[in-house]
C-alpha cells in the first residue's frame, strides 16, 4: 500500500490472533498446514499470535517458514512476583518476534489502562519485540460520536518515540466477534485519523511508514475491499484465523495487492 502523501510503500501485514483457542493437536495440524501451504507469502508479512502454551510448538514447526509468531500480551517487567504473567524474556526464549499490547479484551477483562499499555509497548521495544499497539472505541463511544477522542487519548498515552519498529491496530470494539464490520469508508476515516495523530505525536516520516492494520470481524469476503483503502495496511484477524483454510484464503487475497 502506498503511504498517504508519500511514495513509501508499506508491506501488508496479515496477523492471526487465536486468543484462548486451539490446543496442541489442532495447533500442530494448523502449523503443519502452514509449513506446506504458506511457502510463498507473495511479499506479505504473516504472524500468528497463539496462546503462550502453543508458542514452543510454533518455534518447533514454523522455523524456516515465512510465518512469524508472537505473544498475545506481556508484563512490562522482565521478572518478578507476577503470577500467571509472561514477560518479554519468556517470549524471546521461544523465538517470538512480535507481541500484542492493549488488545481490547485485555482492556476490558483485565481493566488495563492506557499507562499500563504504554509500559508494555516500551518493554517490548526495549527487548527488540515488535509491538502491535491496539486501539479502538466501544459501541457506546462509537454511538456518542467519540471515536476520534478515544483514539487520540489512547495514542497520546502509548505512541512510542524513536525509530524502533511498531505497528498500530485499529479494532473497533463493537466489531470484534460480533459479525459486524466497519465499512471500508468508516475504517479508512479512522485509519487516516490515526496516521495524522501519530504524525503530530511522533513525526511525519514515522507516520507515513507506519503500518495500521484493521481488526474487527475480518473475513475472506471483506478483506479485499478493506485493503483498497489508502491507509489500511493489513489485518489483525480473530475468529477467521482459527480455520487454516480461511486464514490462508485471506493471505492469498492480500497477496493480490502486493
Amino acid at each position: 500500500m502506498s503511504a498517504s502523501g508519500s511514495a513509501q510503500v508499506r508491506r501488508i501485514l496479515v496477523a492471526g490472533n487465536w486468543k484462548m483457542n486451539l490446543h496442541r493437536e489442532s495447533a500442530q495440524a494448523y502449523y503443519q498446514r502452514l509449513r506446506t501451504q504458506a511457502t510463498d507469502t507473495k511479499g506479505t508479512e504473516v504472524v500468528l499470535f497463539p496462546p503462550f502454551s502453543l508458542i514452543p510448538l510454533a518455534s518447533e514447526l514454523l522455523q524456516e517458514t515465512p510465518v512469524a509468531w508472537g505473544g498475545q500480551d506481556l508484563h512490562p517487567d522482565d521478572d518478578g512476583a507476577h503470577t500467571g504473567d509472561v514477560s518479554a524474556l519468556h517470549l524471546l526464549d521461544w523465538g517470538a518476534t512480535w507481541v500484542l499490547c492493549g488488545h481490547s479484551e485485555r482492556r476490558r477483562d483485565h481493566l488495563e489502562k492506557d499507562d499500563l499499555v504504554a509500559r508494555k509497548v516500551a518493554a517490548a521495544q526495549s527487548h527488540g519485540l515488535v509491538p502491535i499497539l491496539c486501539v479502538g472505541e466501544t459501541q457506546e463511544e462509537h454511538d456518542r460520536g467519540d471515536t476520534e477522542s478515544v483514539l487520540e487519548r489512547q495514542l497520546e498515552a502509548a505512541v512510542p518515540q524513536g525509530k524502533a519498529p511498531w505497528t498500530l491496530a485499529y479494532e473497533p470494539v463493537w466489531a470484534i466477534g460480533t459479525g459486524a464490520t466497519a465499512t471500508p469508508e468508516l475504517a479508512q476515516r479512522a485509519h487516516a485519523f490515526l496516521r495524522r495523530t501519530v504524525s503530530s505525536l511522533a513525526d511525519a516520516e514515522v507516520a507515513a511508514g507506519l503500518r495500521i492494520v484493521y481488526g474487527g470481524s475480518v473475513k475472506p469476503t471483506n478483506c479485499e475491499a478493506l485493503l483498497q483503502e489508502a491507509d489500511i495496511d493489513g489485518f489483525l484477524i480473530g475468529g477467521a484465523s482459527l480455520d487454516p483454510d480461511s486464514f490462508l484464503d485471506i493471505m492469498r487475497r492480500c497477496g493480490t495487492f502486493v
